[in-house]
């Protein structure tokens, strides 16, 4: 388990769009990357934003989800989506969420020459054709169910009801705040704290349960307070 840097669904490739979440459908595919090579780069920082989105598989591996085009790291061609960061300056950052490396990586000063150190994802299979569409599985039968299954971090695993349509455009909304206020875009992150908010009657029963589940993340008041008016904007049909 250690080795597994992220999981996709129903892909082999470096999908981001494909990351496997904490929802999963009972007809899924589950490929798991693991770590290959290992690389090493070191980068001038010449302008202030790197253009990396980073997330994490929440045990430790911290990856690249996204590289903006035109960015200082696009032009950087041995640096790619996908890629575990190990250390950074030859401080291992393994065992640290993406909100911190992320910070790390905004914090270093402009002009200057920093290091990273990489690992990729094993290619091996690039060489696999998509699986057919003459399966024994109707596609009808994968694409009409609803149902998924739940991972939680805490408590056994749940088959329930994948969000509503309303819920859906609550953690797109919460997703770009996300970005908005901590400069990182993680859909699960987003979803469970629209799951936070889904019972609760006013802002504070909101706030307390967001400190119960990610206190870590020490959310300002005034970053709660807009997600909260964006989930009561979803259930009112306003987004």
């Amino acid at each position: 388990p250690a080795q597994i840097m992220f999981c996709t669904l129903n892909t082999h490739k470096v999908d981001m769009d494909k990351l496997l979440g904490a929802q999963i459908g009972l007809e899924d595919f589950i490929f798991a990357h693991v770590k290959g090579q290992r690389k090493e780069v070191e980068v001038l920082k010449n302008e202030n934003v790197l253009g990396l989105t980073i997330t994490d598989n929440g045990t430790g591996c911290a990856f690249i989800k996204r590289i903006k085009e035109g960015s200082l790291m696009d032009q950087i061609k041995t640096v790619c989506v996908g890629d575990h960061i190990e250390s950074i300056n030859g401080i291992n950052v393994s065992d640290c969420r993406h909100y911190k490396v992320a910070k790390m990586l905004k914090d270093l000063e402009k002009g200057q020459i920093f290091k990273l150190e990489l690992i990729e994802p094993m290619k091996a299979f690039e060489m696999l054709e998509p699986r057919s569409q003459g399966g024994s599985l109707p596609e009808a039968k994968i694409s009409r169910g609803r149902e998924t299954l739940r991972l939680r971090t805490k408590g056994p695993a749940t088959v329930e009801e994948m969000p509503s349509e309303a819920e859906e455009k609550a953690i797109k909304k919460v997703d770009e705040l996300l970005e908005t206020y901590m400069g990182i875009r993680d859909i699960e992150l987003a979803a469970t704290m629209v799951e936070a908010g889904k019972d609760k009657k006013n802002p504070d029963e909101f706030a307390m349960a967001l400190d119960e589940s990610l206190g870590d993340f020490a959310f300002p008041d005034e970053f709660v307070f807009d997600v909260w008016g964006a989930i009561g904007d979803a259930k009112q049909g306003r987004l």
